[in-house]
């Protein structure tokens, strides 16, 4: 089911994974069916991806399927951007449903008669009940909830006002359907819950034909029996409501009796994935859209150039457990960088510009050196960079009065310019508020390629990029979204880190960058891995920082 794997994939081992082949042993299913079943009010974060390599990747495993289902009960909410997002998402993180698209629109015909048939067994009833009155008679932890006064309503009436309700006769509010259990349970989930309430609003599929919507408890799990799925996996917070999908199985005619497994969500440090703090970034533009490369969307995640096998491996690193923990993310980090060390072409880019001049290097020559494409892929070949009298180099490879250990470039230093020649400074250049704007420096011309023939050593070496051919570049550098490893939910806005996107207009960049719009990843020597953005334009390319190249989880990981 991915689009780099073949299918029949050996099988791993977590606890659900056991489950499925006890199961498969045990002759209970012919084949493993799972689904994915997002609600399309938002766009998928990172946490789901956890969901869909779990759902598509063990279907895959045991040669079995997995649908996407979009769980479409809540019109007020939904819209067809992030239907045609989420299918994105999915192809993007390299799975594919084939046949396997469904609706939870698409059974709400079924979904009604199974409704009149819990009202004709008496196991369903119609609630005039408010909101806050039904809310205040549900009970608490300790204290067993109270029987509305009209649950025990005829069966005949019951269908009636139903029926009424679902053409549209009553106002949003004025009824709900609820299901007649247990209102004295343990098991707050089971105390007479809501199968349907009223909502005259537009859905993104079926229009106005439906003024009445089921609850997600009462539509999942028939949607799961519908589809013949095996194995409903969900996270955590699911497993007090696992009673209540077995409830609506046992007592409805259907199909299939799916078994639902709960696994721990992810949580991430300094992250937020509640779809209501992710809305209201986007709402209130504390980002600029579901895309920002800030946001652990995968839409943003995309954006920022994060490949799709770094995202599985981490899921695959992180494995699936029965308990929520967090992870930091540095660990995410890891996965990042070890994909893209692999695959990123190597480029040199100026990101915080100082001019060096070379006095002894002649003014009208220019030259072109020989540059490695990828250290570790010598099928990837060389590529030819520009050299000449003047050129950039960071801002912090420049110190006037160093401290001890600074190797790089200081009055009467010698270092080496990557690929090219040995460099002493000479002087450097102030401007009137005392700020080195320029460097004075002689080249050895003897040690073409970055060698001295005379056996001298330096203790650097620095990137660099001719200034008559250096292409001008926006860089946008993005840190993490929030200032906190535990971000409060509650109080977002607080958290919000100032210092999570700093754009340098000025970068520098060697030629070989300047076209194309091609997303693939690239490292800046020195700086990290960047992407191009969809923002550049013919002679001004945008690129956003994937990630950095200092790994501090790496030394975590070895020492674990």
């Amino acid at each position: 089911m991915t689009t780099s794997d073949s299918g029949g994939a050996e099988a791993g081992h977590d606890f659900i994974r056991d489950i499925m082949r006890a199961d498969l042993d045990a002759k209970k299913h012919t084949e493993i069916v799972t689904r994915f079943p997002p609600e399309p009010n938002g766009y998928l974060h990172i946490g789901h991806a956890k969901s869909i390599c779990l759902n598509f990747g063990a279907a895959q495993e045991f040669r079995g399927r997995c649908h996407l289902r979009f769980d479409d009960t809540n019109p007020t909410k939904e819209e067809q951007e992030y239907i045609d997002a989420i299918q994105a998402d999915v192809r993007w993180l390299g799975f594919d449903w084939g046949k396997n698209l469904f609706y939870a629109s698409d059974y709400f015909e079924q979904l009604v008669t199974w409704a009149e048939h819990l009202i004709n067994a008496g196991k369903a009833y119609v609630d005039d009940q408010t909101q806050d009155e039904m809310r205040a008679s549900r009970g608490t932890l300790t204290e067993p909830g109270k029987h509305s006064p009209f649950r025990e309503r005829p069966v005949a009436e019951n269908l009636d006002l139903f029926r009424r309700m679902k053409a549209g006769e009553f106002p949003n509010g004025t009824r709900v359907l609820r299901a007649k259990i247990d209102m004295a349970s343990g098991n707050i989930n089971l105390r007479d819950p809501v199968l349907y309430r009223i909502l005259h609003a537009t859905h993104p599929r079926t229009s106005t034909a439906w003024k009445i919507y089921p609850s997600y408890d009462y539509a999942h799990g028939q949607s799961d029996a519908i589809e013949g799925i095996t194995h409903s996996l969900c996270t955590l917070e699911f497993e007090d409501h696992r009673p209540l999908y077995e409830w609506f199985l046992a007592n409805l005619p259907v199909p299939s009796r799916p078994r639902q497994i709960e696994f721990a969500r992810l949580n991430l440090t300094y992250t937020v994935l509640s779809k209501r703090v992710l809305n209201a970034l986007v709402r209130d533009g504390h980002v600029n859209g579901w895309d920002d490369p800030r946001m652990p969307t995968l839409a943003g995640l995309r954006r920022r150039g994060v490949p799709p096998e770094a995202l599985r491996d981490f899921v695959s690193r992180i494995g699936v457990a029965k308990a929520n923990s967090m992870v930091d993310v540095g660990m995410f980090d890891f996965s990042v960088r070890e994909a893209l060390n692999k695959t990123a072409m190597r480029y040199m880019a100026v990101l915080r510009p100082l001019k060096v001049v070379i006095e002894n290097y002649p003014e009208a020559q220019t030259e072109e050196l020989d540059a490695v494409n990828h250290p570790d892929q010598p099928e990837a070949g060389t590529r030819k960079i520009p050299f000449g009298r003047e050129l950039y180099i960071e801002q912090e490879d420049f110190m006037e009065n160093p401290p001890k250990k600074f190797f790089r470039l200081t009055p009467g230093a010698e270092v080496r310019l990557r690929y090219a020649y040995f460099l002493t400074c000479r002087e450097a250049i102030k401007n009137a508020a005392g700020e080195v704007v320029e460097l004075r420096c002689t080249y050895d011309p003897a040690t073409r390629g970055g060698n001295a023939h005379d056996g001298r050593k330096v203790k650097a070496t620095i990137h660099w990029v001719s200034a008559a051919h250096a292409v001008p570049a926006e860089v946008r550098i993005y840190n993490q979204l929030f200032k906190s490893e535990a971000p409060n939910a509650a109080d977002f806005a607080a958290d919000i880190n100032p210092q999570s996107l700093e754009v340098l207009h000025d970068a520098k960049l060697e030629p070989a960058l300047a076209d194309g719009n091609s997303d693939e990843p690239v490292q800046f020597e020195r700086n990290g891995y960047f992407v191009r953005d969809r923002d550049s334009h013919p002679g001004k390319p945008v690129f956003n920082r994937t990630v950095g190249l200092r790994d501090t989880w790496a030394k975590v990981a070895q020492k674990g």
